[in-house]
């Protein structure tokens, strides 16, 4: 029964996922709510197991009808990596929790700002052109991709924003490209929970079949509904982030 449970919400949270990220509002609570006396690093070393299957078929996905920028893209998934792995050893010597209660405000300023300027990420005009877009990618990918291995909640969400606003993608080319980059900082915090023998590969298999086929789902209303769908999708995921990181800092 829970191998059920917590499949189908993996397919949920790859669908999300998939859109605008933010899968792990969804399969990280069930998980917990699963198996309430299991270790936390076991069930986010599982959660993680089934995201980078969901993750890296939206990529490719993605990659068949959308443009992706690859000289960009390629350095910053290699810089993403490199952060989310010394965010990752960085936790095991400082305490991440001071970040709980300014996480809620951080988010508000990114969905005010969103809200108010209406037309930002209709349109794809990147800002950028070879090497300085490398430079500015990996820059974004060094610094999320760090946060995402030391702390982690609303790495897809940061991805997002930060293409939109300094890259000048739309929120689809954004969406897509920000799937490269979480399969890559996914895979970071997955080498470091499978090494320290943090992941149920029993449950981690069915799990990621279901991420999968919630990838599809969810790359294919993207691709059909496009940037003003992945907004509102975007609008909607920041929304329960605040909400889960504010009842998480200040109620819990």
């Amino acid at each position: 029964m829970e191998i059920l449970l917590v499949s189908l919400a993996s397919l949920f949270a790859g669908m999300v996922d998939s859109i605008v990220g933010g899968g792990g509002l969804i399969l990280v609570p069930a998980l917990f709510a699963a198996f309430p006396y299991a270790p936390p690093a076991t069930l986010v070393g599982t959660n993680k197991s089934a995201a980078i299957w969901g993750t890296a078929f939206a990529t490719y996905q993605f990659s068949k009808k959308v443009d992706l920028r690859w000289a960009a893209l390629i350095p910053a998934a290699a810089a993403g990596l490199l952060g989310s792995a010394c965010g990752a050893w960085t936790v095991t010597y400082i305490d991440p929790s001071f970040l709980r209660k300014a996480l809620p405000f951080l988010l508000i300023a990114l969905l005010i700002y969103t809200l108010a300027k209406k037309n930002m990420g209709q349109l794809h005009e990147p800002r950028f052109q070879g090497k300085k877009e490398a430079l500015v990618a990996a820059g974004m990918g060094l610094l999320i991709g760090f946060y995402d291995g030391f702390f982690g909640p609303g790495t897809g969400s940061f991805f997002v924003f930060a293409y939109v606003r300094f890259l000048g993608y739309d929120f689809l080319n954004a969406s897509a490209s920000s799937k490269l980059m979480n399969t890559a900082t996914n895979f970071s915090a997955l080498a470091l929970f499978t090494w320290q023998g943090h992941v149920w590969w029993h449950l981690a298999i069915p799990m990621a079949l279901a991420n999968v086929i919630g990838s599809l789902i969810g790359t294919r209303l993207a691709l059909q509904y496009g940037a003003g769908f992945v907004r509102y999708a975007f609008l909607v995921v920041v929304s329960m982030l605040i909400m889960k990181t504010a009842y998480d800092g200040f109620l819990r």
